[in-house]
């Protein structure tokens, strides 16, 4: 009976409530942990207030650059490809040429046309001459009729007093009237005539006064049919508008391309920009002018670019997509919208590590400088780009005009009017 009243109290005792020492070991454990965790949070909101605070990121940006389009001026038959896909290729080098036959021929017709108005007008300037001789010839001729009605007035007026007297008869009376009414019809025959030279003459004058030979309208215009057909003829050859990459090519040989048909597409790498998407609730604290922290997949987290905030969309992208967003309805659902940034990038980066259309960036906004307009209030940033690729110097074609109208006069300076042109 005492073996077993003395087993109870050690049963009891491992069955029953925990000592006070283990609970107390239990207690700085919890202690700790709470600490940690206060202190981690406590980290996580000084970083969050002195770090993240500043930022305002995004990974929706991607990266863009104009895509300069080459196209024909005029039609024609494409009989050489010189540049292809991914290929390299500098401002004015020829990418296309069309077949050039037909503006070669075109050329000459306009040339021929040039040379023939040059004659004509010529001959205008010495029509001068024979128009003024002619109204001379018409005014003596007025004069010789003006004399011959004084002479048979004349004679008239001295026969009649004879006729009382039967000094002579009635019939001489009747020839010597007849020859005077004729005089007068001579006469005002003549005066038509004469106003129909000077007439003729004025109007010739008008076509030539004020002028010469290569200046004339009708030179002109002829030497501008000229021009536009050398031109033509030069644009048989497509160039590059800008430096850049080839993409896009879908011209072949032998293809018959209308003018403005899109050919290929030149990117001009060194122009790139990126488009960075950010929520419409980010945009508060955006400034034009902030820097920008940029990364790249295509070369990986150690490399970076840098930029400057340049401008706002004017709306977001979902506003412009094909099928824009229609929210008038009954399960409307309020969606958060992105707006695109336009960041430019520095050219010196760039250059370093050059960048693709369509690359997906890694966008860091330091927001900390507020100074400058919001990126709502500025204005679109105006950026002139232009190209010579298309300007042509027509001093070899003026020259051209110049021999032509030069050896239609025969060796005559064209702004000198020909010889025997002289007015009255």
């Amino acid at each position: 009976m005492s073996a077993s009243n003395d087993a109870k109290p050690t049963v009891s005792a491992a069955s029953g409530p925990a000592s006070p020492r283990g609970r107390s070991r239990r207690k700085p454990a919890l202690i700790a942990l709470t600490l940690t965790l206060i202190g981690a949070a406590i980290g996580v909101w000084l970083w969050w207030a002195m770090v993240e605070k500043r930022f305002e990121r995004t990974d929706n940006a991607y990266v863009h650059a104009p895509l300069v389009q080459v196209t024909p001026q005029v039609a024609g038959t494409v009989i050489a490809v010189l540049a292809e896909d991914t290929e390299a290729v500098g401002a004015g080098q020829i990418l296309v040429r069309l077949d050039p036959a037909d503006a070669r021929i075109a050329l000459a017709r306009a040339e021929a046309g040039l040379a023939q108005t040059v004659r004509e007008v010529q001959s205008l300037f010495l029509n001068n001459s024979a128009l003024a001789a002619q109204v001379r010839l018409r005014d003596a001729e007025l004069a010789r009729a003006h004399t011959e009605v004084m002479r048979s007035a004349d004679n008239l007026s001295r026969r009649q007093p004879l006729v009382a007297s039967g000094a002579i008869g009635t019939e001489e009376i009747g020839h010597a009237e007849a020859a005077l009414a004729a005089a007068r019809s001579a006469q005002a025959a003549a005066q038509s005539a004469l106003a129909a030279a000077q007439e003729q003459a004025a109007s010739n004058r008008a076509l030539t006064e004020g002028t010469t030979v290569g200046r004339h309208p009708s030179v002109e215009r002829a030497a501008v049919a000229v021009r536009e057909a050398w031109l033509a003829l030069k644009r048989s050859e497509l160039p590059a508008p800008v430096a850049g990459q080839v993409a896009r090519r879908s011209v072949q040989v032998g293809q018959r391309v209308a003018a403005g048909q899109t050919l290929m597409t030149v990117i001009p790498l060194d122009q790139v920009w990126v488009e960075a998407n950010f929520k419409e609730s980010q945009l508060e604290r955006l400034r034009i002018g902030q820097i920008v922290t940029l990364r790249a997949d295509l070369y990986g987290s150690s490399t970076e670019f840098t930029g400057r905030i340049a401008g706002l969309a004017a709306g977001t992208g979902s506003a412009f997509a094909l099928l824009p967003t229609q929210n008038a309805s009954g399960n409307w659902i309020k969606i958060v919208q992105r707006v695109p940034v336009r960041i430019e990038l520095d050219a010196a980066a760039i250059q370093a590590h050059p960048l693709r259309v369509g690359l997906s960036m890694q966008v860091s906004v330091d927001v900390s400088q507020q100074e400058g307009l919001r990126v709502t209030e500025a204005p679109a940033p105006r950026t002139a780009r232009h190209t010579e690729a298309f300007t042509s110097d027509l001093t070899q074609i003026n020259l051209r005009i110049a021999e032509i109208i030069a050896a239609s006069l025969g060796g005559q300076a064209p702004g000198k009017p020909p010889a025997g042109s002289g007015r009255r």
